[in-house]
């Protein structure tokens, strides 16, 4: 169970609540970067959880329908490290959706012709229906996310979304 020790104001999001309770039992951190990293990552979180549901029915998982979408976007079928280097995922769960998604008849392994011990993987045709069906379907509840901004106010955010994107991706530590 979640104490609040304060209710909730109705001008208030979600993360305008977690700054305020931290900054009530920790007064001395500066919370402000939750202004922006908090709601980054409970609106990645959220548009997930509605993707999952979306993905549902087509019978394949979040992981397993970015895989797809990789091999869909190459001009070439690639090899598992190269799919794992896209997706983020690790090689051992690259190799457990691509099995799954080869059962299913998404993906085939076919072999590579100068290095016998390398597989590289290519989207079927339903594979490739499949993606052409949902991936429209992701944009246009990616589209709905971004309702009641217009297309300068999306291109400021993206561009700062960018450099956001940029620091993490540089690895920075402390």
């Amino acid at each position: 169970m979640v104490f609040m020790s304060t209710a909730p104001r109705p001008d208030e999001d979600f993360t305008d609540r977690v700054r305020r309770e931290w900054a009530e039992t920790h007064p001395e951190v500066d919370t402000s970067p939750i202004e922006v990293m908090g709601r980054i990552t409970r609106i990645g979180s959220q548009a997930l959880q509605q993707l999952d549901r979306a993905l549902d029915a087509s019978g394949v998982s979040r992981a397993e329908f970015d895989v797809l979408c990789v091999l869909a976007r190459s001009d070439r079928p690639l090899r598992a490290s190269e799919v794992t280097a896209v997706t983020m995922l690790s090689g051992a769960s690259t190799t457990k959706h691509v099995d799954r998604l080869a059962r299913l008849g998404l993906v085939e392994r076919l072999p590579f012709e100068r290095d016998g011990r390398v597989v590289l993987l290519h989207l079927t045709e339903s594979g490739r229906k499949l993606v052409d069906t949902e991936f429209p379907q992701r944009v246009e509840r990616d589209r709905q996310f971004l309702a009641g901004l217009d297309e300068d106010e999306c291109a400021v955010l993206a561009g700062l979304l960018r450099r956001i994107a940029a620091n993490v991706e540089s690895g920075i530590r402390r």
